[in-house]
């Protein structure tokens, strides 16, 4: 097997390399921190990049090139607000490439690591929660005057309602696992549901929302903090691509403004934190008012919903199939993890018009800043 050591030396690196380490809490990718000395040279993070996934490397390295060099170029141009805004950059193979492929079949590419950053997987306050809606607002912003449809689509039809309703069932059709028994109850929550959960859709097919560049993975510990716990930039940009920005604010709101785990067994812990939702309102929209238009902003709070009930989709579609996509760490996990998003669904349900009123609040202000 060819050796970290021997995959860093492929790239244009600074400094002699003193340790490899695994870094960060991915899922996806392999991610290792490279040190080096002098203390004057850069650090960098290495990616073994899931190819299993991400199926066509060239075009995920370019996207994740054209953002990066919209990003920086943007940051130039901006004023001294956003020059604390950090953004991540690929480093060059010895052959000029961005990528490397190695021997073994895997595949490989080396970012600069932003010094002194941080990052965490649960959102401790509302403090953090703002600064965290700030950082993906400012993402958004900045990529805001990208055509999106200049990226390549890295995973076809992802956020699809549609698509991801027929899978389901046919699935349920199917019944490949013989599960279908146990989740009468789950497959009804999907089904009576299902044609409200097409409002995104339609609202985009209308043209009433624009497709915009999105990042499709905001959960928390993709923001990077200083050590003043500021947001400073937003990395692992693989799934960037063009959707609807509603996409990118109902996941994070999922994933950042819950009170339990994506698979709490306890379904009592299982809610919405609306101190937390409007945190992270508020330092989204502190920036997005910039670009957003008025139905965007409307659709912000239904977009919590949204998201909720096709990550939960997701899960169920998954278990009834003998659980063939999502790993799993016992036999029902991935029902236990369905369960968890139709509980925090239903909790976003009963408080549904504090979270359009709290929306509406803010972007009202926020206009009159």
């Amino acid at each position: 097997m060819t050796t970290l050591r021997t995959i860093v030396n492929q790239f244009k690196t600074e400094g002699r390399i003193t340790s490899i380490k695994p870094f960060g809490s991915g899922h996806i990718n392999d991610s290792y921190l490279v040190t080096t000395v002098p203390e004057s040279s850069p650090d960098y993070v290495l990616q073994r990049i899931n190819h299993q996934i991400f199926r066509n490397v060239p075009e995920l390295t370019s996207n994740i090139l054209k953002i990066t060099g919209h990003l920086r170029r943007k940051l130039l141009c901006k004023s001294a607000d956003l020059d604390y805004f950090k953004v991540i950059q690929l480093t060059q193979t010895k052959a000029g490439e961005f990528f490397l492929h190695d021997p073994d079949g895997n595949y490989w590419r080396l970012y600069n690591y932003i010094e002194g950053s941080r990052s965490y997987d649960l959102v401790a306050d509302g403090e953090m929660a703002f600064e965290g809606g700030k950082a993906f607002g400012i993402f958004q912003f900045l990529t805001s005057d990208i055509d999106a449809s200049s990226l390549f689509e890295i995973i076809p039809d992802f956020h699809n309602i549609s698509k991801r309703l027929d899978s389901f069932r046919a699935t349920v059709s199917a019944d490949p696992a013989g599960r279908v028994k146990e989740v009468l109850q789950e497959i009804s929550f999907i089904e009576n549901r299902a044609d409200e959960m097409h409002t995104i859709q339609r609202l985009g097919e209308q043209g009433v929302i624009p497709l915009r560049v999105t990042h499709n993975d905001t959960k928390f510990n993709n923001i990077l903090f200083n050590d003043k716990n500021k947001s400073i930039s937003v990395v692992d940009l693989d799934t960037v691509m063009a959707g609807y920005v509603l996409y990118d604010f109902g996941d994070a709101i999922r994933t950042g403004a819950s009170t339990a785990a994506e698979d709490e067994a306890d379904l009592l812990k299982v809610a919405i934190d609306l101190n937390l939702f409007k945190a992270y309102a508020e330092g989204y929209l502190e920036i997005a008012r910039n670009f957003l238009n008025k139905s965007e902003t409307d659709h912000l709070a239904f977009s919590a919903k949204f998201m909720t009930y096709i990550i939960g989709l997701r899960f169920l579609t998954d278990y009834i199939d003998g659980d063939r996509y999502y790993k799993t760490s016992f036999p029902a996990h991935n029902l236990q993890r369905a369960r968890a998003q139709f509980k925090l669904l239903e909790s976003m349900e009963k408080h549904f018009v504090t979270m359009q009123e709290i929306i509406d609040f803010i972007a009202y202000f926020a206009k009159k800043l």
